[in-house]
């Protein structure tokens, strides 16, 4: 048996915001955004009405089919919505809906990110982002049994932390299936947090250059830049469906590949010199241009 709180358990017997959004007055509008399946135990339908010139949610409604975790972190995920902003709403963490139930556990923490990638996908029908533009579903397909790609197995342990398979498991259900993927799973833990440990060495070592006026090395220069790509510029292109990987560095000159909506939008160029180029020349070097190839 499960030890849930007593906030889980009271939004599992009273839930709030339980049903759909049928009414909508002039200006507003109202999406839906729906994750899982029945056939692998939760699915949840999340419905929005939003102002549509403030942007600001003013309901948030949900169905969901699944236990009492599942029931309780839709629940929680509603109440967390209505007063945001759209952009708001989407900085909300799994992290977040769980701490709002006063914690949950571990192999339920699939529930919390259930919500979170069906707020995503409310926001991005809201938008008219296609969902195959989302950053997740590109990608090696790791997991066969429930569909989920190296992407987005990388996503939830950077956000969460995470070290072992088992907890990926928890948290998104990949390797609950036949297990065949688990070593898979860990080679891709192991390659982060190598990854982790390798920024903090070269982010020491940067540190020292610039207190020495030293110029940057390559492998210095291609890891800040990473980092900054990794932790800053992704997740804000995210918020419109786009994605940037890179693809070289040559001297100072940085090649990048525009992926999702940043690879066919027509503001691409805007994109890429005022929003890539102008936060890498100020986070690792003011002489770095930016192209897409």
């Amino acid at each position: 048996m499960w030890e849930y709180t007593d906030k889980v358990m009271d939004l599992f017997h009273n839930p709030r915001n339980q049903g759909t959004i049928t009414e909508k007055e002039e200006g507003q509008a109202i999406t839906t955004g729906e994750v899982g399946s029945i056939a692998c135990g939760d699915a949840l339908r999340l419905h929005l009405k939003v102002d549509e010139v403030s942007e600001i949610i003013l309901d948030a409604k949900f169905q969901t089919f699944g236990c009492a975790s599942a029931i309780a972190s839709s629940s929680a995920l509603t109440e967390l919505l209505v007063g945001k902003t759209i952009d708001e709403a989407l900085n909300l963490t799994n992290k977040e809906i769980a701490d709002f139930l006063g914690g949950l556990p571990e192999e339920k923490m699939h529930c919390s990110v259930m919500g979170q990638e069906a707020l995503e996908a409310a926001i991005f029908n809201y938008r008219g982002i296609p969902l195959d533009n989302h950053e997740d579903d590109e990608g090696t397909l790791i997991c066969r049994c429930f569909g989920v790609t190296d992407t987005r197995i990388r996503r939830i342990v950077l956000e969460n932390d995470i070290t072992t398979a088992e907890q990926v498991t928890n948290y998104i259900k990949a390797g609950g299936g036949c297990t065949t993927c688990l070593a898979d799973i860990d080679d891709i833990i192991a390659e982060i947090l190598q990854e982790k440990t390798t920024a903090v060495a070269v982010a020491t070592e940067v540190v020292k250059a610039k207190e020495d006026n030293q110029p940057l090395t390559t492998l210095q220069k291609i890891t800040l830049i990473q980092q900054v790509l990794q932790e800053e510029i992704k997740p804000a292109l995210a918020q419109d469906g786009g994605d940037v990987d890179l693809h070289d560095v040559e001297g100072d000159l940085v090649k990048v590949i525009l992926k999702g909506a940043c690879d066919s939008c027509p503001s691409s160029t805007a994109t890429l010199k005022m929003g890539i180029e102008a936060r890498l020349r100020e986070r690792v070097s003011p002489e770095l241009t930016v192209i897409a190839v």
